[in-house]
């Protein structure tokens, strides 16, 4: 039996996908069901029960001797939300509450973390526990991403394996939902269908050209291959970040989805919002090494094949993964 929180959201609808179709018939969904908008991402996912995320810990407790693996992959996730004890809620406390369940019943635990626990990348994007306690997120989601982090690595008492998984900037199908969470790709291409260009953010630094700000963009089907490898070869436990370890520009992005869509490149750019410019990030970049190490080989999608594939594929089509 395997749990997966989240699991009508981006990146937990398209983890369930994978894992039926590698042949694992027993999978619990656990989410917030209430919100219709999301239901497109598990139609026609066989899955054996859904269970509502306020009463996760009652069956938990009823059922946690059959559970094999837990994917904890649902959290608040909008970086524009400022209210502080909505994250203390839903990301910190909740996460604390799994972490002892899995301590308690010997449960294997990978779950959701983030690169935006690396602020401003003041002290790099190294994966590696010494940093974590100096580190400065910008805002309320990444402070409680790594207060989690902080919590789970001062611990003696845990899962008997466990991974924090570091996402990046992760694109592809099954994010619709997400409205202005979106990824730039998905928003990309909805401005190329319907006006023929993409507006994106003018720099506001002297070291970067308007455009040049650079993301580590990630595939939600390398998010995938990742997660599953966790669960299959359990490397040696702790946090790991999950980018491509390759930064691009907006500019390669913009032209990917303009090269996916058939049609030329038209780019416009616009003043960075004054609410968000002082802490607006013109650099992220994982270091992938640890992960790697640990075994890792597959080779990622570069921006191009992602992109391509994501439109191709799911935009244009409006389907899901």
């Amino acid at each position: 039996m395997i749990i997966v929180t989240g699991a009508a959201g981006f990146i937990g609808s398209c983890l369930l996908g994978r894992l039926l179709e590698t042949g694992h018939t027993n999978i619990i969904a656990v989410d917030d069901f209430s919100k219709s908008s999301k239901a497109a991402n598990l139609l026609s996912k066989n899955i054996s029960a859904f269970v509502e995320r306020s009463e996760f810990f009652t069956w938990l407790e009823s059922k946690g001797t059959e559970v094999d693996f837990i994917f904890h992959i649902g959290a608040r996730t909008d970086t524009t939300e400022f209210n502080m004890a909505v994250f203390d809620e839903l990301n910190t406390g909740y996460s604390m509450k799994i972490w002892e369940a899995c301590t308690r019943l010997k449960i294997p635990l990978v779950y959701a973390s983030s690169a935006a626990t690396y602020g401003l990348g003041e002290f790099g994007y190294n994966d590696s526990h010494e940093i974590v306690e100096d580190l400065k997120p910008l805002n309320p989601y990444g402070i409680s991403k790594n207060e989690f982090d902080k919590w789970a690595i001062r611990q003696t008492q845990t899962p008997p394996f466990w991974a924090g998984m570091k996402f990046f900037n992760v694109y592809g199908p099954n994010e619709y939902h997400k409205g202005r969470m979106a990824s730039v790709i998905f928003h990309a291409y909805h401005q190329i269908k319907e006006t023929g260009q993409v507006k994106l953010f003018r720099s506001h630094r002297p070291d970067f050209k308007d455009g040049e700000q650079l993301r580590d963009f990630i595939y939600v089907k390398d998010v995938v291959n990742v997660l599953m490898y966790m669960m299959e070869k359990q490397p040696e436990s702790g946090l790991y970040n999950l980018g491509t370890g390759k930064a691009r520009s907006f500019v390669d992005l913009a032209k990917a989805t303009f090269s996916a869509a058939g049609i030329s490149p038209q780019i416009n750019f616009v003043d960075t919002p004054e609410d968000i410019r002082d802490k607006y990030q013109y650099f992220t970049e994982a270091n992938m090494e640890k992960l790697i190490s640990s075994g890792y080989n597959q080779e990622f999608y570069s921006l191009e094949e992602g992109v391509l594939d994501y439109v191709v594929n799911y935009l244009s089509s409006k389907t899901c993964l």
